[in-house]
């Protein structure tokens, strides 16, 4: 069986800032903090701008050697709407405006843009610690507006990287257009990213469809399952609102070793971000896969299964 890698899907989210480091400890210690008790982490502030390469410099330094990052890509990259400002200040020239200050995603700014985030993880891969590129695509990138196509030359300048692809409109996966997306992802070798979600009919929630589409790794995300908060909830707090039950913990678990059968890998990375439920799930998580938790972190860690 695959490794399976259980974390969060930020170092450094606001709720569990305040409840689960240590009081007082200083920002610039948190990752380190974090990397003692899991051994894998998503990063959240690239969706927002392409980290400096002297930032990245210092993750890779302050890690433990087998600990590991699933950089997220720039929202630009994902089809996000993204301000002009959020891009890095030498490719800003490149990019035609809205008239709201957003960027146009064209060939030749897609192409800069995947450049710049190949200098900024380039401390990651020199010291083995880059695992994924998370795709996180907007909900608006659906089967009646998009293509997969308009993805290949990204994912083809990204190779030999992997990247796992995160679709947020569920036409994708419905259906006989399934078996497509899935075929694609596999022609192209990235991993589709399965999801634990709030189940229901809305365009954006997606179904809890488990597959394997790359041989380097399979991606597992917890969203939490708080349906009125994930469709009407103002704040990434009310959205991802989950504490993981003892059962529901359970099922995940099954479902990543499932995963960890036909793949090298499975990253398995909660993201129900209120307060400090996401690393009070992933330290249940792992004590539930017979992984060592490390030390004690903030208040008690709730049920240990």
């Amino acid at each position: 069986m695959g490794r399976i890698v259980v974390g969060t899907s930020s170092w450094a989210d606001p709720g569990f800032i305040k409840t689960w480091y240590p009081p007082g400890l200083p920002a610039r210690d948190r990752l380190q903090f974090y990397a003692e008790r899991y051994e894998g982490v998503e990063v959240n502030a690239s969706f927002y701008a392409v980290p400096e390469v002297k930032t990245v410099e210092r993750w890779a330094q302050i890690t433990p050697p087998d600990f590991t990052f699933d950089v997220k890509l720039h929202r630009l990259l994902s089809r996000h709407a993204a301000p002009i400002e959020s891009l890095p200040p030498q490719l800003r020239d490149l990019a035609d405006v809205t008239s709201r200050g957003r960027a146009k995603l064209s060939e030749e700014l897609e192409e800069a843009m995947v450049g710049a985030v190949k200098d900024a993880i380039a401390p990651l891969e020199e010291t083995g610690k880059l695992s994924a590129l998370l795709l996180q695509l907007s909900p608006s990138f659906s089967p009646k507006h998009h293509e997969l196509a308009e993805l290949a030359p990204m994912l083809q300048s990204f190779a030999p990287r992997a990247v796992a692809v995160e679709f947020r409109h569920r036409s994708w996966v419905e259906g006989d257009r399934l078996e497509a997306t899935l075929a694609w992802l596999d022609e192209h070798d990235a991993a589709f990213v399965c999801t634990d979600g709030p189940q229901g009919d809305a365009p954006t929630m997606m179904p809890r469809v488990d597959a394997v589409t790359s041989p380097q790794i399979a991606y597992l995300r917890m969203h939490g399952r708080n349906a009125e908060g994930y469709l009407k909830g103002k704040s990434v707090a009310e959205r991802f609102d989950w504490d993981y039950a003892d059962d529901e913990l359970q099922a995940l678990a099954e479902r990543a070793r499932a995963l960890a059968e036909d793949t090298g890998q499975v990253r398995m990375m909660f993201n129900n971000n209120r307060d400090d439920l996401a690393p009070q799930a992933a330290t249940r998580m792992r004590i539930l896969l017979g992984q060592d938790p490390g030390p004690p972190a903030g208040p008690p860690q709730g049920a240990l299964l």
